[in-house]
């Protein structure tokens, strides 16, 4: 059995925002959050090369929707 701060540890790493948006990779699941609501989630279709522009692919949405740093929203690993 695993000690209980290993495993709250994982969940603390594993729900924090993701800085770098470059690091995400296409179809890796994301949720969108702007002030400290999730406002979106979805699978990444693609991330500009400056790492400032985040196109996700949203539950039910065919068309892709534009996420921006600039916006204020932050990304969460699902």
């Amino acid at each position: 059995m695993k000690a209980r701060g290993t495993v709250l540890s994982r969940r603390i790493a594993h729900a924090a925002t993701v800085s770098n948006w470059g690091s995400l990779h296409v179809g890796e699941r994301v949720e969108i959050i702007k002030h400290a609501h999730v406002i979106a989630a979805g699978e990444v279709e693609e991330v500009s090369r400056s790492g400032n522009v985040l196109w996700v692919i949203c539950g039910g949405v065919a068309e892709s929707q534009l996420f921006m740093k600039s916006d204020g929203v932050q990304v969460r690993r699902m």
